[in-house]
């Protein structure tokens, strides 16, 4: 069992606490390391450094900040192997969607160093002679970065990426269920010389270190991926100091099958947006609406490629599926089929624990749903798909929009005038068309409703660390 390390002001250090937290691999249910339970008073201390280092950081320019980050990206590089594996160890990802996220934690650092020349202002024409109007970016200051265990490294990437390059410091807290990750990255950072006190890593409860960064006075923005939960409790506690907060939280995306569309295609994106991660991310597949021209037909597609979907340890071989994150997550998703089975739901496949040992669950399908069932307003997490027929197209966007979550969606179709409509009215942050879900590191990762506010990519993602600055400068 390893002993993890907190990072604090360029050092490796325990919490004051002098307590540990056990992280357990999922696949296995052994416990694989500990981590330090960290305090208020730790999270205090990573602050003061970050505050204490993020002015000279900002007078940096922003050339020499991308070279730290594309330094970081070749020290994950380096050790590209053993990042794939801790994240299957500690998080249960298969060894393809582990390097899936490890290969695109190493773009993005490489890609945020990009904006290093990007970051611009504006010239506005003002209304008096003589004057001139100057809209400068300037870094917002400290970030509290809080991560979740679905992508626990490419997030550390998303947040301090872009937090760094725009001159910003941080605190990240990793999830206490895959911390391992985050502390091994700041091993990286560490080597390449990133100047202390700019990348802090404290670990423990979301309840105490999360609280803690979210109340604090030093901090100037909170950046939260998480659940709809963890983010009410961050906006609480950020509204103490009126704290700016980003936030990316759940969703239930729809997808919509029209009947021209490309059904082995539809079939096979559904597939992979349903079982990726096994069933944990947040713009998943969660919930499928099919015409009823087609219903029969695609509902066969999809029941050979889901009872062909191979569920075992990551390190075991070929799977296509690992466990769940917890036993909690494992008896969240048991209890939502359990409920949609007593709603009136069939089971068409999976619908049931595999083995007894590790939280693994079968991939499943459910028919004979209707549109006031839970299943399909309640965010599963877990790879199960409920499916409903539908007559129109007035009564499909109705039944995709009837719900809290804005985060993705999809639409499956020839018709441009259907997809144009679809894009149009479809209330979420991003739409599909025609492939699986799964968004770029140039677009805008971001949700409407309770998926969040703010958002992450590209130049925009980039923007929710600057705060504008306007100068009016009359000539004498």
């Amino acid at each position: 069992m390893k002993d993890l390390k907190m990072y604090i002001n360029g050092k490796f250090v325990e919490s004051s606490s002098g307590k540990w937290i056990n992280v357990l691999n999922p696949s296995t249910e052994e416990v694989i390391s500990r981590q330090p339970d960290g305090t208020v008073e730790d999270v205090n201390e990573a602050l003061d450094a970050a505050k204490a280092a993020q002015k000279e950081w900002a007078k940096t320019p922003a050339c020499e900040r991308a070279e730290y980050l594309k330094k970081m990206a070749n020290g994950i590089r380096a050790r590209e192997n053993d990042f794939v594996e801790i994240i299957m160890r500690e998080q249960g990802k298969t060894r393809n969607w582990a390097s899936i996220e490890v290969g695109a934690t190493i773009a993005y650092f490489d890609y945020m160093a990009t904006f290093a020349r990007h970051i611009e202002g504006e010239i506005i024409q003002s209304d008096n002679r003589g004057e001139t109007i100057y809209l400068s970016k300037k870094p917002i200051g400290v970030v509290a970065g809080i991560l979740p265990w679905n992508f626990p490294f490419f997030l550390i990437a998303r947040k301090a990426g872009a937090a760094l390059i725009a001159g910003c410091s941080i605190v990240l807290k990793p999830s206490q269920l895959t911390p391992e990750n985050c502390t091994e990255f700041a091993k990286v950072v560490d080597e390449v010389g990133l100047p202390a006190g700019l990348f802090n890593v404290v670990t423990g409860k979301g309840s105490v270190v999360g609280d803690a960064m979210a109340r604090s006075p030093k901090i100037d923005c909170v950046s939260v991926t998480g659940s709809v939960g963890a983010g009410e409790s961050i906006m609480k506690a950020a509204a103490n100091n009126i704290t700016k907060v980003s936030l990316e939280l759940g969703g239930k995306a729809p997808v919509i099958v029209f009947p021209d569309a490309d059904l082995e295609l539809a079939a096979q994106a559904i597939l992979d947006s349903r079982i990726g991660n096994n069933g944990q991310i947040c713009n998943n597949a969660e919930r499928l609406y099919i015409h009823k021209d087609v219903k029969k037909q695609l509902t066969d597609l999809l029941l050979k490629k889901f009872e062909a979907v191979k569920v075992g340890d990551p390190f075991s071989g070929d799977v296509d599926m690992g466990p769940l994150v917890e036993q909690r997550a494992l008896e969240s998703v048991e209890a939502k089929v359990a409920n949609a089975i007593k709603q009136g739901a069939k089971v068409l496949c999976g619908g049931h624990r595999v083995g007894e040992k590790g939280y693994f669950y079968a991939a499943t399908l459910l028919d004979n749903c209707t549109q006031d069932m839970d299943i399909i307003h309640e965010e599963t997490f877990g790879p199960v798909l409920p499916i409903i027929e539908f007559d129109n197209i007035d009564q499909v966007l109705g039944w995709a929009n009837d719900c809290e979550y804005g985060l993705a969606s999809s639409v499956f179709t020839n018709n441009l005038n259907i997809a144009a409509r679809c894009c149009g009215e479809l209330e979420f942050g991003e739409t599909y068309v025609n492939r699986f879900h799964f968004e770029a590191i140039q677009g805008f990762h971001a949700g409407v409703k309770k998926s969040g506010i703010g958002g992450a990519d590209g130049k925009h993602g980039v923007e929710e660390y600057l705060s504008t600055h306007v100068t009016y400068f009359q000539a004498r």
